[in-house]
Parts: C-alpha cells; structure tokens; sequence
C-alpha cells in the first residue's frame, strides 16, 4: 500500500472519502488481528501508513465540516 498524499485525498468528495475511510479502517483491524493471532509478523511500516491514512482523511474531513469546503 502506498501512502496516501494530502493533494490527491482533497481532490475526493466526501462520499468517496468516507469509503476510503472504511477501507483503511477495515485493512487496519486486519492488520491488527493478525499480529494478535501471530498469523503474521509486526508490520509496524504498514500500520503506521494506514493510521496516518484515517488520520489525513479524518482531517480533511473535519476541515470541510467546520470551515467550508477547501
């Protein structure tokens, strides 16, 4: 999985980000899962990508929410 940069998530509307959201939430809890039944090794690379995902995409999210659409 690629990082997700800020300028290509802006250019979504917010349906289009809310799916990106589930998506990365649902790989997250995967990812997890799996760490916790040792079915794969700590990825943390890859945890630390999907969080700053949710957290960027929850970002702009509430920016356009609070302060108009950017």
């Amino acid at each position: 999985m690629k990082e997700l940069k800020i300028k290509e998530l802006r250019k979504l509307n917010e349906q289009d980000l809310n799916r990106k959201l589930a998506e990365l939430k649902l790989e997250l809890m995967k990812e997890i899962g799996n760490i916790k039944i040792k079915k794969t090794q700590k990825n943390t690379k890859r945890i630390r990508v999907l969080k700053t995902g949710i957290a960027r995409i929850l970002t702009i999210l509430n920016e356009r929410k609070v302060g108009g659409k950017k």
